[in-house]
């Protein structure tokens, strides 16, 4: 997903890492990957419902990641946030990862996958 408060520099580092153009939820196909950027004053529930309309066009089991502002950062959710929302949508939700100054990532898995 885009808006115009994501971190355009991990977008590209993104698309630098994989060679390919990262595309926004008007995509009509299967997808490699899913990140969604999610912040505080966004619906719990929402995320619930995002999350599982992304796993339905991720193919291949690829990586759905749910990056959110650290805490103490303006937009930062709180900690049950992800974790609520991913087990409603029928997902485990790993330990958030820093993956920039201002922003964690956590990797969410579908319920009895990795195993």
């Amino acid at each position: 997903m885009w808006d115009d408060d994501v971190d355009d520099g991990i977008r590209s580092q993104i698309e630098n890492v994989t060679g390919e153009d990262l595309v926004d939820e008007d995509y009509d196909s299967a997808v490699d990957g899913v990140v969604i950027w999610w912040r505080d004053g966004d619906a719990e529930d929402d995320l619930a419902d995002t999350i599982v309309d992304a796993y339905t066009v991720l193919g291949d089991d690829g990586p759905l990641w749910i990056l959110c502002p650290k805490p103490g950062r303006p937009g930062a959710p709180s900690a049950s946030t992800v974790e609520n929302a991913a087990k409603t949508a029928g997902m485990n939700a790993a330990m958030p990862l820093t993956v920039s100054h201002d922003w964690n990532g956590v990797r969410l898995s579908a319920f009895g996958k990795g195993r």
